[in-house]
């Protein structure tokens, strides 16, 4: 069974000396205790530097988000490979904002999947839904269209080799947050739709997250229920003192 994985999206903050100085914060403190697999995913000009931070650790380091092509006509993108280059194994792709705010399709979702796997990148793939799509009983339909159009024409194996990450759009940055029961029942619609993907195996092998104004005050309850494997966090993975008070809610011997 897989460790937990909790994810640090630390999206347009920290110079490279602020984001060095955040990484080895973070990995000081993780010497108290194991069994979380943990990400750290800086912005684009701080991997190297973070990278370096966490030589020698048990600390992953991820990218925010990727072009489709390896290289090209593309400016102001990265990569795939260049990721892999500056040092990461993980990428968080599909992410609300993205989609929002730069008006990522579910195509380009999934043209990214493909490219981060050929490249041997492991995916965090987000899905989520506005507050006006809840309201309207559409969760569960939206998360559907998302999930099926990022893994369209995929190898149902790949799966097993990439995380989702769950983040109610009308929870990110507005500290209102699921509760337990609405992430386990929107984690529970995606492990079924998995399951009808690639096969129960191969869907309970995919870990599951939960992300949207996570906290270290309710990280505690998101880490008892049912179906969450981890958390992706935004703001809270900015200050150490936060991330790893979050981080230790899934500790084996919090659990």
């Amino acid at each position: 069974m897989k460790p937990p994985l909790v994810a640090g999206n630390w999206k347009m903050h920290g110079t490279e000396k602020e984001a060095r100085r955040l990484a080895r914060e973070i990995r000081r403190g993780l010497k108290t205790f194991r069994g979380v697999e943990i990400v750290l995913a800086p912005p684009f000009t701080a991997l190297t530097a973070v990278h370096k931070a966490i030589r020698r650790s048990d600390l992953q380091l991820g990218g925010q988000d990727l072009h489709w092509e390896m290289e090209g006509a593309f400016t102001g993108e990265i990569s795939p490979k260049m990721l892999r280059d500056s040092g990461c194994r993980y990428v968080i792709i599909g992410h609300s904002e993205r989609r929002r705010l730069f008006y990522e399709s579910d195509q380009s979702v999934n043209r990214k999947m493909a490219a981060a796997l050929l490249a041997g990148l492991r995916p965090i793939l987000c899905v989520g839904e506005t507050w006006r799509e809840r309201r309207t009983g559409k969760t569960a339909r939206v998360i559907g269209r998302q999930l099926r159009g990022a893994l369209k024409g995929l190898d149902k194996s790949v799966i097993e080799k990439i995380a989702v990450a769950y983040e109610p759009v009308w929870a990110i940055g507005t500290g209102r947050n699921a509760t337990p029961g609405q992430a386990s029942q929107a984690h529970r619609w995606i492990r079924g739709i998995l399951k009808k993907l690639a096969g129960k195996r191969s869907a309970e092998s995919c870990r599951i997250l939960y992300g949207g104004s996570v906290r270290p005050e309710n990280a505690g309850e998101l880490a008892k229920a049912a179906e969450v494997d981890g958390l992706l966090v935004g703001g809270a993975s900015l200050k150490a003192k936060d991330f790893l008070s979050i981080i230790r809610c899934f500790a084996p011997k919090s659990r």
